[in-house]
């Protein structure tokens, strides 16, 4: 059950047009990951639990076993939420609400599922080396799980990983459909287009962004290296794709984007820069990207063309920011639904969930 001694710290500011509206500080747990569905929104953190939050009063919790939460997505159900968390052990957990009572979250399965991993092991055909001298289930992460991405007309959820593979998984039977070998080093994001090119990107500490283009072969997927966007020094931190681009953040502070050009090949079209250390997170909507970084402030940068101008820096959090997340108010309780601003979320390592208010049409 929820318990509210927990936070230490809560505000609600309405007045002010383009700032800080609401904040959450717990006295445990680092916030690795968030995400926002409706009037809810989810957090991970290094202490094993994921809160949710409901007009920043917490709603529910659940704990994991698996260490460190990395990455949440949330799948809307026959009304119902269904919650995939990746974590630092390399297992992604699948929990789902009761129909009985909303705020009680039960753990619903594990990918892969373990009738899947005992099937899969008596093949010696199953196993790949995934380190020196080292081998593991082609179905399995073995090393943490860093992102995740979800592709829901698809049915289809794709997890990305230190181990330097994406998986590919069928949601309704939790089933493993495809390994890929993406990078040469950690996979630091991944990131489902959600038109209809069925096109995916992948961010890594090698200083690449691929793309790779999905394919249904009756029960099974099979994807394909299509094209390699960039090559640098500096690791892929971040990734986002908005309705004309595809942004990556990477650990040198820039921002990189490129657009769809002639015969359906991505074309580097800049690269922005204000921040000082890393970009570890990036949001987008409508015209307006968002960066949150190390150095512990939240860019927002209004699209023009092919000109991106960073029109506010948002501050105050007071360590680096780890996570974000961005929604249309729902009309409830401190949010003036329909008057043409977005709520942001921003979860930081300064242990704090930070709401902010943000016009669509930033001037």
């Amino acid at each position: 059950m929820p318990r509210s001694d927990r936070v230490r710290e809560y505000s609600w500011n309405q007045s002010e047009e383009n700032s800080l509206v609401g904040s959450i500080v717990q006295e445990e747990g680092h916030i690795y990951s968030l995400a926002a569905t409706n009037d809810l929104v989810f957090t991970g953190s290094d202490n094993n639990h994921i809160r949710v939050w409901k007009n920043l009063n917490e709603f529910s919790e659940f704990k994991s076993n698996s260490g460190l939460v990395k990455a949440i997505v949330i799948c809307r159900e026959d009304n119902n939420n269904k919650v995939f968390t990746g974590h630092q052990d390399g297992k992604i957990r699948v929990w789902k609400t009761s129909h009985k009572n909303p705020r009680v979250y039960t753990r619903a399965g594990s990918l892969p599922a373990l009738k899947d991993v005992l099937k899969k092991s008596v093949k010696p055909s199953n196993y790949v080396e995934v380190r020196r001298r080292r081998t593991a289930l082609w179905i399995k992460h073995s090393d943490a799980v860093s992102c995740l991405s979800l592709v829901e007309d698809q049915g289809l959820l794709y997890s990305a990983s230190w181990d330097r593979t994406v998986k590919v998984w069928r949601i309704h039977d939790l089933k493993c459909l495809e390994s890929i070998k993406a990078h040469d080093d950690a996979v630091n994001s991944v990131v489902a287009a959600g038109s209809g090119e069925g096109l995916v990107f992948t961010g890594s500490a090698d200083g690449t962004v691929k793309v790779w283009k999905r394919e249904v072969r009756g029960k099974r997927t099979a994807h394909s290296l299509v094209q390699t966007l960039l090559k640098q020094e500096s690791a892929v931190t971040a990734l986002v794709t908005s309705h004309v681009a595809v942004y990556s953040g990477s650990s040198d502070g820039a921002v990189n984007y490129w657009e769809m050009g002639e015969k359906k090949v991505l074309k580097h079209c800049g690269v922005f820069k204000k921040h000082r250390l890393a970009v570890l997170c990036l949001a987008a909507a409508g015209e307006l990207v968002f960066s949150g970084a190390a150095d512990k402030k939240i860019c927002v940068w209004r699209r023009e063309g092919r000109v991106h101008s960073c029109v506010s820096v948002l501050t105050g959090h007071t360590g680096p920011v780890k996570c974000l997340a961005v929604a249309e108010p729902s009309g409830g309780e401190g949010e003036d639904g329909g008057d043409g601003r977005l709520i942001v979320y921003s979860g930081s390592l300064d242990k704090s969930v930070k709401v902010w208010r943000v016009p669509c049409h930033h001037m």
